[in-house]
């Protein structure tokens, strides 16, 4: 009996049911409360701001892809639920795999500062700490394509590891260090092939927004509110305001990201083992894609179609946090839209502008299709809304603190800051 019921606890996420309209995130019947016994693995990069300013937006995306990578590596084909956050990434693990999904994310510390020179913050918190802490963590799982899914989280349990993860006291008991010299960390899935994708409607927008009122019903409408805006079906599949496009994704021969995606798993496998096969593969990748045809398991049709359908432009943790292309009328209307439900304390967001955005991907079988690809705003663009977020959420707490009778509306409506990056 023990044995089932650890069997079941192991394969809670992979037996979760699926939904495949986003607007799924709005249904409470989507989510399901992590077990307690599991663990939530956190990573996020110290002084990422510093590292943006520098221009180095590539590298801070492939270190936070790097800590899903190497959970998911150690995790026996389990499948589990995780979350990119552009400079930093979560993933719950069950009990069992604590220990080594736990050493594997420390020893991307290990790669982060020998091959980028940035420090990681890595922490394990179970999720039972959360909750003791004031906080839930809920999933519900998005399905991408068949085999792909992307987790949504609410309940407050992604805002408040954040927060945990950087008070240096609050964190002190979970903190990861990593063995003396280990690198064995496998990163295996994780490539950085394609360029960045320009914004064919003229502005990639990246956008952290949150209503107010934390009921379904208030995210679903912001959620109708969109597909208003936008203009087109934000909740399908691949609405016109996806970043990532058959026309718009760039390939180049070498790939500008080749050196990059050499040093950060060359670490543990040898830099010139892993540039000569990321060099071939790249290279068999553009006569598939040149000749439209088949080569060994690559069908370059199917794969680019999958490619556009396995993105994590839109996400849910208690927060919206998209990736869009917009044109100068959908952003007009959104920027109006945004400013008003803020005037109106409906609505918290935060919001950064660039010309292109950034993928960098975990490719684990072409064959079988497994594969997801994580987006970012070209300039720092998830950590550069989450700074502008961040501003918001402190001015709207602010005078809502200032008004009479303030405070007696609902418990951590408003109050649970952002928390993201930096």
């Amino acid at each position: 009996m023990m044995a089932d019921h650890s069997s079941a606890q192991t394969r809670f996420y992979a037996d979760l049911p699926v939904f495949t309209e986003f607007s799924g995130v709005a249904d409470r019947r989507s989510y399901a409360p992590l077990p307690d016994g599991w663990v939530l693995l956190a990573a996020d990069i110290v002084r990422s701001r510093d590292a943006l300013a520098a221009g180095n937006y590539k590298t801070v995306n492939m270190i936070a892809a790097a800590a899903v990578a190497a959970v998911l590596n150690a995790s026996q084909n389990i499948e589990l639920p995780f979350v990119f956050g552009g400079d930093g990434a979560m993933a719950a693990v069950p009990p069992h795999l604590a220990e080594e999904a736990g050493q594997a994310l420390a020893g991307v510390r290990v790669i982060a500062r020998e091959t980028a020179g940035l420090d990681l913050r890595v922490a394990a918190i179970p999720v039972a700490d959360l909750r003791r802490a004031g906080a839930d963590l809920r999933v519900a799982k998005l399905q991408l394509s068949l085999g792909n899914n992307l987790a949504m989280f609410s309940g407050g349990g992604i805002a408040m590891a954040e927060t945990i993860l950087k008070d240096p006291d609050r964190v002190a008991p979970y903190r990861l260090r990593e063995k003396d010299g280990d690198v064995a960390t496998v990163l295996d899935g994780l490539s950085c092939r394609w360029e960045p994708v320009p914004a064919e409607h003229g502005h990639i927008v990246t956008l952290m927004l949150r209503p107010q009122d934390s009921s379904p019903e208030a995210l679903a409408g912001l959620i109708t509110d969109l597909d208003r805006l936008l203009e087109n079906d934000f909740s399908g599949a691949v609405p016109g305001s996806a970043p990532v496009r058959r026309t718009s994704l760039r390939f180049r021969f070498p790939p500008s990201g080749l050196l990059r995606e050499a040093r950060t798993l060359g670490l543990a496998r040898g830099f010139w083992r892993v540039l000569s096969r990321a060099t071939f593969e790249a290279l068999v990748f553009l006569v598939a894609v040149t000749l439209r045809r088949r080569v060994g398991p690559l069908e370059p049709e199917r794969y680019l179609d999958e490619v556009v359908r396995n993105t994590d432009f839109r996400k849910f943790d208690d927060t919206l946090r998209l990736v869009l292309d917009l044109n100068d009328l959908q952003r007009g209307a959104l920027e109006n839209y945004l400013r008003k439900g803020e005037a109106d304390d409906r609505l918290v967001y935060g919001m950064h502008v660039s010309r292109s955005a950034l993928m960098t991907c975990l490719v684990f079988s072409i064959e079988e299709s497994r594969h997801v690809h994580f987006v970012d705003g070209a300039g720092g663009g998830f950590s550069r809304a989450a700074r502008d977020f961040d501003v918001r959420a402190t001015a709207a707490l602010a005078r809502r603190s200032a008004l009479p009778e303030a405070g007696k509306g609902e418990p951590g409506d408003s109050g649970k800051a952002a928390g993201r990056r930096g």
